[in-house]
């Protein structure tokens, strides 16, 4: 049984096979607008639905990347040394004031400790733009979880537009459950441009990867999303052969899935 609970934002708190893993910790209060470089940047909306001091023990913290507040705020930093192990980009492992294993695309770690299964974490390619956007938005991985007796894969895109690496994930890994980063963000500075998932990359990925379930997250709680559930579901709509696999997590309250 795999057990989760939406704090907001991407984070999540994992309960699988005796370990308690977090994902991209963000515990911030709203109301505060955040640079994230290259003149972008946005206000957090709303706080967590968890406080820090409510988690809990973790094994681990899986960090899609942490050189943006709407992954790793101050309180999530602060956090870190409180997690037995944080497993982040290489480039972002470097910076972290805390001891981080970084990981490159399909570069694969395991987590272990007595009493419960190994888990494999590999770490799968993201792209948080458009071609070319790289050297501005900044390395940031995903991640598979496997263990045994597992299904298949517990996959976190982590911030990512749809591209040749997600699809090779399809390809590569079959996934039980499918954490999607969506959001469609824009913002005025590049116009047009996205970076992040939009409910229209969602339904093609979820087409590609058939998951028993998919997890939407980072959909809410900022003001640079352009994309909220309203439009994932529009698009699901037209969606019939996926749309039954996608769980909406109530903000706060853990769930089986």
């Amino acid at each position: 049984m795999i057990r989760c609970t939406h704090v907001g934002g991407p984070t999540l708190l994992i309960e699988v096979a005796g370990w308690r893993l977090l994902t991209d910790p963000t515990f911030d209060p709203p109301g505060r607008r955040y640079a994230f470089g290259w003149g972008t940047s946005s206000t957090k909306l709303t706080g967590p639905a968890v406080a820090p001091d409510d988690l809990g023990p973790l094994d681990a913290v899986l960090l899609t990347h942490d050189h943006h507040a709407d992954n790793l705020d101050d309180r999530g930093r602060a956090l870190l040394p409180q997690a037995g192990t944080v497993v982040t980009t290489r480039s972002g492992a470097r910076r972290l004031a805390v001891d981080a294993l970084g990981l490159d695309p399909w570069v694969t770690t395991r987590l272990e400790a007595p009493g419960r299964p190994a888990i494999t974490a590999t770490a799968t390619p993201c792209r948080h733009g458009p071609p070319l956007s790289r050297p501005v938005a900044g390395d940031v991985v995903g991640f598979a979880l496997t263990w045994e007796g597992a299904a298949g894969a517990l996959w976190i895109s982590g911030d990512t537009v749809l591209f040749a690496g997600l699809r090779e994930v399809a390809r590569r890994i079959p996934v039980d459950v499918a954490v999607l980063h969506l959001g469609g963000v824009q913002f005025p500075v590049t116009g047009p441009l996205r970076y992040s998932m939009t409910a229209t990359q969602a339904v093609e990925i979820l087409r590609l990867v058939r998951p028993r379930v998919a997890v939407p997250v980072h959909y809410e709680g900022w003001a640079h999303f352009r994309q909220g559930r309203a439009d994932v579901d529009a698009a699901l709509a037209g969606a019939p052969d996926v749309r039954t696999s996608v769980r909406w997590l109530p903000l706060g309250e853990p769930a089986d899935l």
